[in-house]
């Protein structure tokens, strides 16, 4: 969505896709330069930065977009689950991002999005793994941003809430790795696979997150962080003005 809403707006763009069969998916969308990119391969990510430099010459912005979400409780979490989920989440941006880095330091000039969450902000139960590689992507990202300092190159955060899109499908199938059977939360998980969990509030179409992505690209000086969608301002505000306590009791309730 992101790479179309760009692309409308006379960016250059290289959209990425992790299979060859979704890279040929962008390209019948009509990008003529879609790449293959698997965030956990560093081969590749090398590879994407080199095949854009030869065709453009420079990379002004780099959105890190890829991740999923492993649903479950923390107490029926393999630790495999965990590993995986950073793998991708964590450990995939923060490759990608220390590739990009001397091209934008060579350059004197670069922006980095990284697609945090609300759930950076704030925890809400079933999603420990997930909670957990969005605070790990704020942490680094916000000592990213001083150690960027005076550089010319930004770095911002996007803490997006509910935006439609397949992520919610894609993490309710991350349940067939949770012995569902066999936890307390059984009935949680069912009613969850059942269609009959909480209706979340507050949902935005996937423009909203292109729209910002574009901002931050025409910007001189983009900001540091950007808050999408009213659940996110209202958690994000709550985070600091709540004790923990407080807080706690609402989000048990969303």
């Amino acid at each position: 969505m992101t790479a179309g809403y760009l692309k409308e707006r006379g960016c250059r763009v290289y959209p990425t896709a992790r299979t060859e069969e979704e890279v040929a998916e962008l390209r019948e969308e009509g990008f003529d330069n879609p790449l293959r990119l698997d965030v956990r391969k560093s081969e590749e990510i090398a590879n994407v930065i080199e095949t854009v430099l030869d065709k453009e010459g420079r990379i002004d912005v780099w959105f890190n977009n890829a991740g999923y979400g492993q649903m479950g409780a923390v107490e029926d979490l393999p630790t495999k689950m965990l590993r995986e989920q950073f793998e991708t989440n964590v450990l995939g941006l923060h490759e990608c991002t220390r590739q990009i880095l001397p091209v934008m330091r060579r350059q004197g000039s670069g922006k980095i999005i990284q697609h945090s969450s609300v759930l950076g902000l704030i925890a809400l139960p079933m999603r420990g793994a997930y909670n957990a590689s969005k605070y790990a992507i704020e942490g680094l990202t916000d000592t990213l941003r001083l150690e960027l300092a005076g550089s010319g190159i930004y770095v911002s955060l996007l803490n997006t809430g509910p935006v439609i899109s397949r992520f919610r499908a894609n993490a309710l199938a991350t349940l067939d790795k949770i012995d569902i059977e066999h936890s307390r939360w059984r009935e949680t998980y069912r009613a969850a696979l059942a269609g009959n969990a909480k209706k979340v509030p507050f949902n935005l179409p996937p423009e909203a997150v292109a729209e910002v992505v574009h901002r931050i690209v025409l910007a001189e000086r983009p900001a540091p962080r950007y808050y999408i969608t009213k659940a996110t301002w209202m958690l994000g505000i709550a985070k600091r003005l709540l004790s923990t306590r407080l807080l706690d009791r609402l989000l048990l309730k969303v």
